[in-house]
């Protein structure tokens, strides 16, 4: 399994942690990294910057998520999909060098493996429409 690939499944399992204990996410995070998985300094590294990246922008992160699901509060979703979705929506939004194909392929990928049948289709009909509005913003008008 690719690094990024890892961190990215890591940073899902942390945040369905902080989901079901209600536990601040610093210590959902400390807690895994105490279960002793042996990862290398650059997944630990990219895992740790996805988690504080989601809980610094959460709110705007989350606002995003809604505004492109059509007729889905952030509540009502899934908690795989809602995860899945804020890893992504992260990577689109603040991740500079982030290619917007693969922040949606990975976060397809992870839903079709966590999630349920339909998971895989509802992240990428919301990320599509994140990525191509969120990308016409930065260009700004043609």
């Amino acid at each position: 399994m690719r690094k990024r690939t890892l961190s990215r499944e890591i940073a899902l399992r942390v945040l369905y942690a902080w989901e079901i204990t209600k536990d601040p996410p610093e210590e959902c995070l400390e807690r895994y990294w105490a279960g002793g998985e042996d990862v290398s300094p650059d997944i630990k590294e990219f895992t740790d910057m996805l988690i504080h990246g989601i809980f610094s922008n959460r709110d705007e992160i989350d606002r995003t998520i809604v505004a492109y699901a059509t007729n889905w509060g952030i509540g009502r979703m899934a908690t795989i999909d809602r995860n899945v979705l804020r890893i992504a929506t992260f990577e689109l939004l603040y991740i500079e060098d982030m290619p917007s194909k693969v922040a949606i392929n990975e976060a397809i990928e992870m839903a079709k493996k966590y999630g349920d049948k339909d998971s895989g289709k509802f992240v990428n009909g919301v990320l599509d429409k994140i990525s191509k509005t969120e990308a016409k913003r930065e260009k700004g008008p043609q």
